[in-house]
């Protein structure tokens, strides 16, 4: 489903991908389920459990465990999402966390683990969250009615950026950033002159982002460090244009999907007021699970693509299923989140706090597994959890119009805007 409007009051159940619609009334406890993903993955269906080759060479994976053993197996290397440009740099160039594997990659992870856990989010950015989210609502408030998305990509920038270090940034940042993840991309190149204005299109945006905020908070801190990532990529040892790069990476996980996913959340419960009043009545622990519960059946990214370095031996039901070196394998996340063995029955329900198999996050693999598991999971959960529970308790609130999601096929990644919301005035 491309540019598709979405009436929010006609979708009851089921996912929606590309256009197709499947499970309708899928309810469990009363509440539908899934709205913007679940695309079946090489004829194997959601939740199947299939491991099975593409006459295109590439693996495709449905089932949660086979998914799991994937992104935990330390014989892949991140594949897709720009790696093969990464791959092409000066090895003088460090890469950003993203692109990077094995012993390197762990010892990073280490080192920054600190500015993601629940401790230090409840005590650093808690009240940091309330306070962004109060001046994004603050707006609602003045002008009677907004478009939500704007309202949760300036509270997911704000959050993001105190974590980063962003915090001298020029006016601006939240259209830079719209500039450089746009709704339609284009594919950079040197053999047309489509591909050839899109790398100049992208370079242009860098620039931008560097100047205006990269470069204004490296300078600070090159003479006194402060307690957040830019200062660790210092002691580190990078150079601008490094910094540069992991401030991207971290803007497209920190900003661009927990934008979309409050988007999501916030649909859900505009649709459905027995979720809503349940979510609005509930203490913080059993809102969480209403949000990854939501996570679970509509994962922001919906594929997730590694490449085997060595043979890798995969579950496939009651047999197994050995991918060869070299092989592409696309963990279909969305599948994968569906599997009655992992998530129990009625997958595609909206079940808060479902009994789950050993082991399975409570969303599943919509934040991925293994070494590249998002680190800024909590950070995601807390800022969208405090921005939510603080819009739904306005007065009068209510939204006017339902989004329009498009998609992002390379990742199945979904994007919603045009939801339009209004409250009472004083």
């Amino acid at each position: 489903m491309s540019g598709q409007d979405v009436g929010g009051e006609g979708v009851s159940g089921g996912r929606v991908s590309d256009g197709d619609v499947r499970g309708g009334g899928v309810g469990g406890e009363g509440l539908s389920g899934g709205r913007v993903s679940g695309e079946d993955v090489s004829g194997q269906g959601v939740g199947s459990g299939g491991v099975v080759r593409g006459d295109d060479g590439v693996w495709h994976v449905c089932g949660h465990a086979a998914g799991r053993a994937v992104l935990r197996s330390a014989d892949t290397v991140q594949a897709g999402l720009g790696v093969e440009t990464v791959e092409k740099l000066p090895p003088s160039i460090r890469r950003p966390v993203l692109y990077r594997d094995g012993a390197e990659h762990r010892e990073y992870r280490r080192q920054t683990a600190k500015f993601f856990t629940p401790r230090r989010v409840d005590e650093h950015y808690r009240g940091l969250m309330v306070e962004i989210a109060e001046r994004q609502l603050d707006v609602l408030r003045r002008d009677g009615e907004a478009e939500l998305s704007t309202l949760s990509f300036r509270l997911a920038i704000d959050v993001a950026a105190a974590v980063i270090g962003l915090t001298e940034s020029r006016p601006g940042i939240d259209a830079r950033l719209e500039r450089f993840f746009p709704e339609k991309f284009g594919r950079p190149g040197f053999t047309s002159l489509a591909g050839l204005r899109w790398f100049l299109r992208q370079n242009v945006q860098f620039l931008g982002i560097y100047l205006k905020d990269v470069r204004p908070a490296i300078r600070p801190r090159r003479r006194a460090r402060r307690d957040d990532l830019i200062s660790h990529l210092l002691d580190e040892g990078c150079r601008d244009g490094e910094i540069l790069g992991e401030v991207i990476t971290f803007a497209a996980a920190g900003m661009v999907t927990t934008r979309e996913f409050i988007n999501l959340a916030a649909w859900h419960l505009f649709t459905d007021q027995d979720l809503r009043q349940r979510y609005h009545h509930s203490p913080e622990p059993a809102r969480h699970a209403i949000l990854h519960e939501l996570l679970r059946l509509e994962p922001v990214v919906g594929n997730l693509k590694r490449r085997a370095t060595a043979p890798i031996t995969v579950p496939d039901g009651e047999r197994t299923e050995t991918i060869p070196a070299g092989a592409v394998i696309d963990v279909a996340v969305h599948a994968t989140n569906l599997d009655p063995a992992a998530v129990g029955p009625d997958p595609c329900a909206v079940r808060p706090s479902r009994p789950l198999a050993q082991g399975v996050a409570p969303a599943a693999l919509s934040f991925g597994d293994g070494a590249h598991r998002c680190p800024g999971a909590y950070v995601a959960i807390q800022e969208s959890d405090i921005f939510l529970t603080r819009l739904f308790a306005l007065p009068g609130l209510r939204m006017t119009s339902p989004p329009r999601v498009t998609m992002k096929p390379d990742i199945s990644a979904y994007e919603l805007r045009g939801l339009r919301i209004a409250v009472d005035r004083p």
